[in-house]
């Protein structure tokens, strides 16, 4: 099962994405847990996931993320602010999917 978590301000605004993202798996068959949490909870949530993303709104932690997340082995990288402000759960899936396979 690959794992995909997503990291924002509280963990509540990425909500609506992490079930588009579910709908989107769902629809496809795909073996994936998906979720959200408070960006301060990064490092504890990154010990056993295969990919992180950021929300744009914590974008700005691209680079501590990336301290914490490579040594893990984890890709990681923030979600395009207009497929995240039109919750283009879909994309934003394709997007973990094809992080971790090039990993």
């Amino acid at each position: 099962m690959l794992k995909i978590k997503l990291f924002c301000n509280a963990g509540m605004s990425t909500s609506m994405l992490v079930t588009k993202m579910r709908n989107s798996a769902k629809e496809r068959n795909l073996d994936v847990e998906i979720t959200a949490f408070p960006e301060s909870k990064l490092e504890k949530e990154t010990d056993d996931c295969d990919v992180a993303l950021l929300g744009p709104q914590v974008k700005f932690l691209l680079g501590r993320a990336k301290k914490i997340c490579d040594p893990k082995g984890i890709p990681v990288a923030a979600i395009n602010i207009q497929d995240y402000g039109l919750m283009k759960g879909e994309k934003v899936l394709n997007m973990a999917m094809k992080m971790f396979e090039e990993k």
